[in-house]
């Protein structure tokens, strides 16, 4: 298969071998610390920056009906890793794909973190500054801005972005605000969003989470394929053997996350695919 990108390149599974592995940070409020674990794939992203409503957006691919609204994680919609994934996307799945900054201009510093120093991270006032009661509303506002200009609209979300997506698909949008969601691992989900979710729904899920729990996948399971939801389309991709933030982090020194990382990539456009065309 050619390849689709200097950065991430597929015989299903190959994927760039050049990468800088960050170091581990220490447990921080809700958020997983793994999901703040980062590995800053090589190449440069093609898109662009523009505004997407009120929010500063990265954009990127040129559909002028289909568009994919990619909510990011705690690293923020400056990072390389989101930039890049949505380029794979914009390609691949044949949509102007868009990354508002939902931080309100609070960008985590990359150098400290992949420097192993923690300490000069406030983590604390972030989480606080970016809970979901905050951010909730902002969020709706950009899928309602996409909604307004394209005829079909899909999401996709990672750690701090898979709550956020969860809350796009829910019924009390009508008409819906998007067509279909992705999320992997995510953060800050609860009974209550897999409960009222009610358009075509993909879940992620590393085997080894602490915030996408085994109660959690097991209720997820319950209300989509044996509860009320049951006429949801409903995908579950299972990845053993990795852990929370393998969607984007891809760490090549830990057996089997490249692969994860490159099937949960083709997994979410194998679902856009399928829905927003």
């Amino acid at each position: 298969m050619p390849h689709l990108h200097t950065t991430l390149t597929s015989s299903r599974t190959g994927i760039s071998d050049s990468f800088r592995i960050a170091k581990h940070i220490g447990s921080v409020m809700s958020f997983s610390s793994c999901c703040l674990k980062a590995v800053e794939w090589d190449g440069t992203p093609v898109g662009r920056v523009g505004k997407l409503g009120e929010n500063d957006a990265y954009i990127t691919g040129d559909n002028p009906d289909r568009a994919v609204l990619y909510i990011h994680d705690a690293l923020g919609w400056t990072f390389p890793n989101a930039r890049i994934l949505a380029d794979h996307y914009a390609k691949e799945a044949n949509a102007t794909v868009y990354v508002p900054d939902f931080f309100g201009g609070t960008i985590l510093p990359f150098e400290p973190i992949l420097a192993g120093r923690f300490h000069e991270v406030d983590m604390k006032t972030f989480t606080a500054n970016n809970s979901r009661d905050v951010r909730e509303p902002e969020i709706f506002e950009c899928a309602r801005a996409l909604r307004a200009k394209y005829a079909k609209v899909g999401a996709v979300g990672y750690c701090f972005g898979g709550w956020a997506v969860m809350r796009l698909g829910a019924k009390e949008h009508q008409p819906p605000l998007v067509d279909c969601i992705s999320a992997g691992h995510p953060t800050w989900l609860s009974k209550k969003d897999i409960d009222e979710v009610a358009v075509p729904v993909q879940l992620l899920a590393p085997e080894i989470d602490e915030t996408y729990t085994h109660e959690l996948k097991m209720y997820t399971f319950e209300k989509l394929l044996n509860g009320g939801l049951a006429n949801v389309p409903f995908d579950y991709q299972h990845f053993p053997g990795v852990q929370h933030a393998c969607m984007t982090r891809g760490d090549p020194t830990v057996p089997g996350e490249r692969d994860a990382m490159a099937r949960g990539k083709d997994a979410a456009v194998s679902w856009f695919n399928q829905f927003l065309h």
